[in-house]
C-alpha cells in the first residue's frame, strides 16, 4: 500500500509537455533524432525499450541505468549489471540523443526522460503503438549492480513475476502486456539456455513445457552448445521487426524463447489475458500496450527537488 501511495505521490508531478516554457522544442529535437537515425537500426528500438523496463525495476525511472561505474570509489553500477550487458548499444544512443538536447537547451531535459520519450519514439519509428510520455522526471545519484536482481528475469516462473511487478504497482496484466515488447528483437543464448539443456539441474535435461520441434531447431540451427554466448536468436521469430500479435500466439503453441514467456500461460489469468489480447485487434493490443507502458514510467520518479538534471547522462553533476 505503501509503495502505491509513493507511486500516487510522485505520478502526479509529471505532466504532459513539461518542458513547454523550459525548452519548448526538447520532445521535437528528440523525435527527430530518432526518425532520423533508428530506421537505419531498427533493432535497436529493442533494446531502447528494454532499456526504459530495466531503469524502472531499479530505483525507478530516474536513468540510473546510465551511470558509469567509477574508480575513486570502486562503485560497480547497474550498467554492468548481468541483465544490462546486451544494452551497451543504447548507452551510446542515449548519449547521443543527450548532446543534441544538451545544444538546444543546457542543464534542462533530464536524462531519464530522455529514455522515456526514446522508448517511445523508437518502437512508434519502426511501426509500433504510440504512448502518452508525461514528463517531469529527475535523475537520480545512486546506481549499483547489485539491485539489478530487481530486474524480472528470463528464467523466472509466474510467482516471482508476479512478485516483482507488484513490487513496482504493476498488476498481472501490465506483465502480460509489457512482455509483449517481445514481439521485436533477439536475445543472447545465455538467457534461455538451461531450458534446453540443464533444465533439471542434470545437463541434457529439457523444459518440457517447451515445444519439441521449437527446441530442435533452436538445438540444430542456432543453438548448438551449453557454453555458446555469441548467437543471437529472435525472439519473435519470422517477426522480429513487427511490433504485433505473433508473440501472443506463439505462446499458445509453447513456443515462447524465456521461462518468463511460457510462464504467462500457467495460470488461467494470465493465459486468459493472452487469449483475449489473441482473440482482440492489433489497434487494441497497442491501447493496452501504451496505457501499462505509460504507468510503468511512472513507477518512483523523482521530481520537484529530488535527484538533479545531469549534464552528462553517464556522470552525476560534480
Amino acid at each position: 500500500m505503501c509503495i502505491l501511495r509513493l507511486l500516487a505521490s510522485n505520478d502526479a508531478q509529471l505532466q504532459p509537455n513539461f518542458y513547454a516554457k523550459s525548452c519548448p522544442k526538447a520532445e521535437k529535437t528528440i523525435q527527430d533524432y530518432v526518425q532520423k537515425h533508428i530506421p537505419n537500426a531498427p533493432s535497436l528500438a529493442a533494446a531502447l525499450i528494454r532499456m526504459h523496463f530495466h531503469d524502472c525495476f531499479v530505483r525507478g525511472c530516474d536513468a540510473s541505468v546510465l551511470l558509469n561505474s567509477t574508480s575513486s570509489t570502486g562503485n560497480q553500477t547497474e550498467k554492468v549489471g548481468i541483465p544490462n550487458q546486451t544494452l551497451m548499444r543504447g548507452f551510446d544512443f542515449i548519449d547521443a540523443v543527450k548532446k543534441v538536447v544538451e545544444a538546444e537547451c543546457p542543464g534542462v531535459v533530464s536524462c531519464a526522460d530522455i529514455v522515456a520519450l526514446v522508448a517511445r519514439d523508437s518502437i512508434v519509428v519502426t511501426g509500433g503503438p504510440y504512448w502518452n510520455v508525461p514528463t517531469g522526471r529527475r535523475d537520480g545519484r545512486i546506481s549499483n549492480s547489485s539491485e539489478t536482481t530487481d530486474i524480472p528475469a528470463p528464467f523466472n516462473n509466474l510467482s516471482s513475476l508476479h512478485t516483482s511487478f507488484a513490487k513496482k504497482g504493476l498488476d498481472l496484466k501490465d506483465l502480460v502486456l509489457l512482455s509483449g515488447a517481445h514481439t521485436i528483437g533477439i536475445s543472447h543464448c545465455s538467457s534461455f539456455s538451461t531450458r534446453l539443456y540443464n533444465f533439471t539441474g542434470t545437463f541434457g535435461t529439457q523444459d518440457p513445457s517447451l515445444d519439441s520441434e521449437y527446441a530442435a531447431n533452436l538445438k540444430a540451427k542456432k543453438y548448438k552448445s551449453l557454453n555458446d554466448n555469441t548467437t543471437k536468436v529472435e525472439m519473435d521469430p519470422g517477426s522480429i521487426r513487427t511490433f504485433d500479435l505473433s508473440y501472443y500466439k506463439l505462446l499458445l503453441k509453447r513456443r515462447g524463447l524465456f521461462q518468463s514467456d511460457a510462464a504467462l500461460t500457467t495460470s488461467t489469468t494470465t493465459k486468459s489475458y493472452v487469449n483475449q489480447l489473441v482473440d482482440g485487434s492489433l489497434k487494441e493490443f497497442y491501447t493496452e500496450f501504451a496505457q501499462a507502458m505509460e504507468k510503468m514510467g511512472r513507477i518512483e520518479v523523482k521530481t520537484g527537488s529530488a535527484g538533479e538534471i545531469r549534464k552528462h547522462c553517464a556522470v552525476v553533476n560534480s
